[in-house]
């Protein structure tokens, strides 16, 4: 597949905010991205407007407070794309089509049962929660994340293993949390961690370089399948070096940490 054949479906209600500079990222990496909204998904649009998951090879969940984040940051998103799309959705992810969800395209992936995904490609309950910072705030700042995944994650193939990239965050709700007891143990046996927070250099992250307390310090996960990749932090707003933090120090326009992300996804659909 070329990469201009790569049809990306960046998928939106009211209350998203992210989706431009999602749709920006796969553009530079050569992909043919579409904002599409869940409405035009579901058939409840014109007919000229309408479209279908599967004619699609990537599907996106940009951040931003969908909905207003009411009841819980991603909840009604998921329920409404539950009972528009759950059955296509489940045919997207069992074919192994790359899923990635940022933010609150995390929180929403988690909402849906496609992260972490035990026992299935899609839980009928939620199995874990993206809950409120430690420190009882919004937190927005830059962050540092290591990739620790040996090899699953589709998004992650053009890592290195321990490489530190730099991504900003900004989110109120990013402590993820499960009943599980051995919830950080499974995650680990089956390959399923992708990013964890660290302090500068690598070294353990406290706060603030794990802003928001969650246990072992993740920042993302993956499905069993490493085709499902969910990440509180922002790749998207890092394409370039102008939006790193210190561009002007360190300016040349090189490429921006985040696009390693969005070339390894490229490089598995186009081997």
């Amino acid at each position: 597949m070329k990469a201009e054949d790569v049809r990306v479906c960046v998928v939106r209600i009211e209350g998203t905010n992210c989706e431009d500079e999602m749709y920006q990222a796969f553009k530079m990496v050569g992909a043919s991205p579409e904002l599409v909204h869940l409405k035009q998904l579901a058939g409840k649009a014109p007919d000229h407007a309408k479209r279908s998951l599967e004619d699609y090879d990537v599907l996106a969940f940009p951040g931003g407070f969908s909905a207003g984040d009411y009841i819980r940051a991603g909840a009604i998103f998921a329920a409404r794309i539950k009972s528009d799309i759950g059955s296509e959705l489940r045919r997207f992810v069992e074919s192994e089509k790359p899923v990635l969800g940022v933010c609150n395209g995390f929180q929403i992936l988690v909402e849906l049962g496609l992260l972490p995904a035990f026992e299935g490609v899609m839980s009928e309950t939620p199995t874990a929660a993206l809950s409120t910072n430690d420190s009882g705030r919004f937190e927005c700042r830059p962050t540092y994340l290591r990739n620790d995944n040996r090899g699953k994650c589709i998004f992650t193939s053009e890592m290195k293993k321990g490489q530190i990239v730099m991504l900003p965050l900004a989110h109120a709700e990013g402590k993820l949390l499960s009943e599980d007891p051995r919830f950080i143990e499974r995650l680990e046996e089956n390959d399923q961690v992708a990013f964890r927070y660290v302090g500068p250099g690598g070294v353990k992250a406290t706060y603030p370089w794990n802003p928001n307390g969650s246990p072992s310090d993740i920042a993302g996960i993956c499905n069993p399948a490493g085709n499902v990749l969910g990440m509180m932090p922002h790749p998207e707003r890092v394409l370039t070096r102008y939006t790193h933090q210190d561009w002007t120090r360190n300016g040349q326009p090189e490429e921006g940490d985040g696009m390693v992300v969005f070339r390894s996804v490229m490089k598995k659909l186009t081997k």
